[in-house]
């Protein structure tokens, strides 16, 4: 009897050593991200498309900027077509981790917070927060607690750092959210808000984009911001590939032309609506 149930017991074994040798196993890839680009053959980015000069759509319904520029230059690098996502830039980060969008290029700044949910690379671009603004002693603010009175109505963008930087440094402040750019610079515009707060090349861009229209920005920039490229962070193959890319663009002079082109020439606005 002993003997009986010994020889089921070593059936029993080796039956299961033979379903686990012979059962395939799914592999992981250690590049999901990049298999996928690759399998589509397009890379897909996330961009706010209203962020001049960085990323902003013309006339025509193109995305144009620094950024698309740079997305593109990925892009041939890889092989594969660019296809450009715009939405609003609260939803870039979510779009990212569901899988919605490869990388997000869009002005965003690496911040701590945002940095638990995707990994960046960068900076490839340093701003910082400004005013633009048709108040002449907003514009010559020595001292930014001089603006934090209930009485100041600031605008900035949803879901951005210019909507932080006002809720932590004007905490008394008046906040007005907007969708995009465009929105809040009208609001200006319209007297509904006393300044946009926002990256100080949007906010000086902004002047040039609307002559005759008395805005102003406030100069030098009221902090430091390093924008970065937001890649998911399950994909290490991903953030060495980018991390490489503008090592690369840095050291060719390529991000050096890229600015030129969109930082110090102007040249683009006649072609936003």
């Amino acid at each position: 009897m002993k003997r009986t149930i010994g020889c089921l017991f070593l059936a029993m074994i080796l039956a299961l050593v033979t379903a686990c040798v012979h059962t395939p196993t799914a592999q992981t890839s250690p590049s999901p991200v990049m298999d996928g680009i690759a399998q589509r053959g397009a890379l897909v980015v996330g961009t706010a498309a209203s962020m001049p000069p960085l990323n902003m759509t013309t006339k025509n319904g193109e995305i144009i900027g620094l950024e698309p520029d740079m997305a593109k230059m990925m892009a041939d690098e890889m092989g594969v077509k660019i296809e450009f996502k715009a939405m609003p830039f609260a939803e870039l980060i979510p779009a990212l981790k569901a899988g919605k969008v490869d990388m997000v290029i869009s002005n965003m700044t690496m911040t701590g917070k945002r940095n638990m949910d995707v990994a960046f690379v960068g900076p490839y671009f340093v701003s910082g927060k400004s005013f633009l603004t048709k108040s002449a002693w907003l514009a010559t603010a020595k001292d930014i607690q001089g603006v934090n009175s209930p009485k100041t109505r600031l605008a900035a963008l949803n879901g951005s750092t210019s909507q932080l930087f006002v809720k932590e440094q004007l905490p008394s402040a008046t906040l007005i959210t907007g969708k995009d750019y465009d929105d809040m610079v009208q609001m200006v515009l319209d007297g509904k808000a006393d300044a946009m707060v926002a990256d100080f090349p949007i906010c000086v861009f902004s002047v040039f984009r609307y002559p005759g229209q008395d805005l102003v920005s406030l100069m030098p920039p009221l902090n430091y911001e390093p924008i970065g490229v937001a890649v998911h962070k399950g994909d290490p193959l991903m953030v060495n590939w980018v991390e490489n890319f503008l090592n690369y663009l840095e050291g060719s002079g390529e991000m050096k032309r890229l600015a030129d082109r969109w930082v110090n020439d102007g040249s683009w606005v006649k072609r936003l609506p």
